[in-house]
């Protein structure tokens, strides 16, 4: 399989369905405005957060709770014209996807990271992409390596002066400093083709409340994990419930991991999707109306939302689409993309695999569920050896993926798998 030429993998998908030949001139990055990054930019920050507001929230809370909650987060109107509309209780009508971003802002975060005096600039340095199918039977949480190259659009620069910013090729986490979520969702929506009717935003404080809210997240490590630059201390291999500022070292933690890339980092940050997720559909959780309004309350404390998103009855309704969702049908996948051996533009970053890419998006966006070649990539995540058999419950649908196509090359897992962060202490 051969890969595209820089210049057709860093055009848009939009532009390359319907440019009518002609290119987009690219623009120059105003580099000038931007400062430099700090390895607390890294951090992985909202899809915790994200995934609670839309599996438990708006069911498990209630309208009246969660309309409480909503009216006071900041909201923001997304450039295209991809907005959902504002549903009725009940669950939403087909397939729609949410757009998962993580700000490294130090402001309000109470030195988390770093003083406020020490950057003030805001990058996007998680991105994820949940996508729900049509007949809402399966859904793709789709992660985007923060430094993979792409093409940056047009955007509103998000500083109110009304200036545009050009055309440009860079580093996937400069769109929120040029346009803030708008921006982002616009790039995200050009280089996977894909409508974004929702999107949100959160800090640190998201994850590390929200992690207390549920009472914590069960990890697996194959060794010890001890990263001198988060903090993070797991003397052994084996199982820990992670809280707090815990919970933060370890989705931020990057040399302690596979090879030290973004790439393995992003399979370790699966480990913790996965065991996220089954948390959230436990009993445990959904039964208890205290933690789940303290669930919404940290991550809705802690959210910028699209206007179309900060809505009770859109949450509401969201949070009934999704929660039948079996978790054999979650699968969350990694945008393919090389590092290491690259020059000129990707020097030092990830390289996009655009056909590879392509392929996958293209069995997306036909709501086509497929399988994986296996649960982790081998290097950041591996199959649990340990893993618990989960009991049978006889009122619960049996799911069969077995006949799937297969999905060969590209990395992640579901959320029923148990995996294990691959270490390299």
């Amino acid at each position: 399989m051969s890969e595209l030429t820089p210049s057709s993998e860093l055009r848009p998908r939009s532009e390359l369905r319907s440019r009518n030949g002609v290119p987009k001139i690219a623009g120059i990055a105003r580099h000038g405005r931007l400062r430099r990054a700090n390895p607390w930019g890294t951090v992985f920050k909202f899809i915790g957060a994200a995934l609670a507001v839309v599996l438990v929230s708006g069911a498990s809370v209630g309208a009246i709770a969660v309309n409480g909650l909503t009216s006071q987060v900041e909201t923001v109107e997304l450039i295209s014209p991809t907005e959902g509309p504002i549903p009725q209780i009940g669950a939403i009508d087909g397939g729609f996807n949410i757009l998962i971003v993580g700000s490294d802002t130090r402001a309000g975060q109470a030195g988390i990271g770093g003083s406020e005096e020490d950057e003030s600039a805001t990058l996007n340095d998680v991105n994820m992409l949940l996508h729900v199918s049509q007949d809402q039977t399966n859904a793709v949480a789709i992660s985007f390596p923060r430094d993979m190259v792409v093409g940056i659009p047009e955007c509103p620069w998000d500083d109110g002066s009304g200036d545009v910013k050009g055309y440009s090729t860079e580093p996937l986490n400069v769109a929120l400093y040029y346009g803030g979520l708008p921006c982002v969702a616009m790039t995200i929506s050009e280089l996977t083709g894909l409508p974004i009717q929702f999107a949100g935003l959160i800090t640190f404080y998201g994850v590390i409340n929200m992690a207390d809210a549920i009472g914590g997240v069960p990890v697996c490590v194959d060794g010890p994990m001890i990263d001198d630059n988060t903090g993070l201390y797991l003397g052994a291999a084996g199982t820990y419930n992670l809280t707090g500022i815990d919970a933060l070292a370890f989705l931020r933690s990057r040399e302690a991991v596979g090879d030290g890339s973004d790439l393995t980092r992003i399979s370790s940050q699966q480990v913790y999707l996965s065991s996220l997720v089954r948390t959230l559909k436990s009993a445990d959780t959904l039964g208890d109306f205290k933690k789940v309004y303290n669930l919404a309350n940290a991550a809705l404390g802690n959210m910028t939302l699209s206007s179309s998103l900060a809505n009770a009855n859109t949450m509401v309704s969201i949070a009934l689409a999704l929660k039948d969702i079996p978790i054999e049908n979650v699968t969350f996948v990694q945008y393919p993309g090389t590092t290491g051996n690259t020059e000129g533009v990707y020097a030092g970053k990830v390289k996009p695999n655009t056909v590879l890419g392509d392929e996958m998006m293209s069995y997306i966006a036909a709501d086509q569920p497929f399988r994986l070649d296996a649960a982790g990539d081998g290097r950041g995540s591996t199959l649990d050896p340990n893993a618990p058999v989960a009991p049978v419950d006889p009122n619960a649908p049996v799911v069969d993926n077995s006949a799937l196509p297969v999905l060969s090359g590209v990395n992640g897992q579901t959320a029923a798998d148990y995996t294990c962060s691959v270490t390299n202490n």
